[in-house]
């Protein structure tokens, strides 16, 4: 099944692209290698949540939020390239504002990559970082960037 048959299998949509919020791109291609921006948790353009991890949003949320930000990363590959020309996931990265004391980054991520996992099969493993930091764009909780492969 394509990765775009397998979304609509999960009940999901893309989302429109979201319009960056600065001079950059949603994403760009360099050879076989689609690069994403770094993604929020933005819900018909308004973020679905604001804090940190281990304070406002907890793990479970988190995780929710990763998921939808790693569903905009797609809607920007899409917008590109096409969903259905990703070859394999090559590199996602992470970014989870975190409450002093917060350590679960990880598990909030697997929000992100049970998804890609969910519409790639097995080209949807990959490599990943999951960073803690103080403060990202907006107040977001959460940012995902995608690294793919596409034919």
């Amino acid at each position: 099944m394509s990765a775009s048959g397998r979304l609509a299998a999960l009940g999901l949509v893309l989302p429109p692209v979201p319009a960056p919020a600065g001079a950059y791109l949603p994403a760009v291609r360099s050879g076989s290698l689609v690069f994403t921006a770094g993604q929020l948790p933005l819900v018909d353009g308004v973020l679905a949540a604001t804090g940190k991890l281990g304070a406002e949003i907890d793990v479970e949320h988190g995780a929710q939020l990763a998921r939808t930000c790693a569903l905009n990363a797609l809607a920007a590959v899409d917008g590109l390239v096409g969903l259905d020309a990703v070859v394999r996931v090559v590199k996602v990265v992470g970014f989870v504002a975190s409450a002093p004391g917060f350590s679960a980054q990880p598990t909030v991520l697997n929000g992100a990559s049970e998804l890609l996992g969910a519409v790639f099969g097995a080209a949807g493993a990959h490599p990943r970082s999951a960073v803690g930091v103080a403060e990202l764009p907006l107040g977001a909780p959460v940012e995902v960037e995608l690294i793919v492969e596409v034919s």
